[in-house]
């Protein structure tokens, strides 16, 4: 990565299956998972759990703008998830599981904006997107057992709605 590094911030379900999947499809890539959205400084796990923070589990990922585009990202978060359904993903259900872009700047906010309204008109012409487009607040990593939870434990838990829809 060189000094031109941005930031994009996800929250699409599961942390696990969100960073699995951007891992293994941008190479290109560092990741985190952690914590946004919520009103308690350093949330743990089992704070988030309850759905009291109000925090959702997140994907954080510095990139080279250069290199890959913040609108490849965006468009790639709404091919792994089901941006339909809210604070769910499959079994996952609580708004710690809502499905949201986390922006940056007010031209990661038109890009976010601009994806959405082309995949809501090519992929979801009738059940409304509901992922939320808000700014980026403070951003909790999550406790180190759960950074590349799958890649650290290859027969664990494998979200089952993290896949790729078209």
């Amino acid at each position: 990565m060189n000094n031109n590094t941005e930031k994009a911030t996800f929250a699409a379900g599961c942390f696990w299956g969100v960073e699995h999947l951007y891992k293994k499809h941008f190479q290109d890539i560092k990741t985190k998972v952690g914590y946004i959205g919520g009103h308690v400084d350093q949330p743990t796990y089992r704070q988030v759990c309850t759905g009291q923070t109000d925090h959702a589990e997140a994907l954080e990922v510095s990139f080279d703008p250069s290199s890959i585009s913040y609108e490849t990202l965006v468009e790639f978060f709404y091919r792994m998830h089901d941006p339909t359904t809210v604070n769910a993903q499959g079994p996952d259900k609580g708004s710690q599981y809502r499905s949201a872009i986390f922006y940056h700047s007010q031209e990661q906010k038109a890009t976010a904006e601009k994806v959405t309204a082309q995949v809501q008109k090519e992929h979801y012409l009738n059940k409304p997107i509901v992922t939320q487009i808000v700014p980026a607040g403070v951003f909790y990593d999550a406790e180190t057992y759960h950074q590349m939870y799958l890649e650290k434990n290859p027969h664990g838990y494998e979200c089952p709605t993290h896949y790729l829809r078209w």
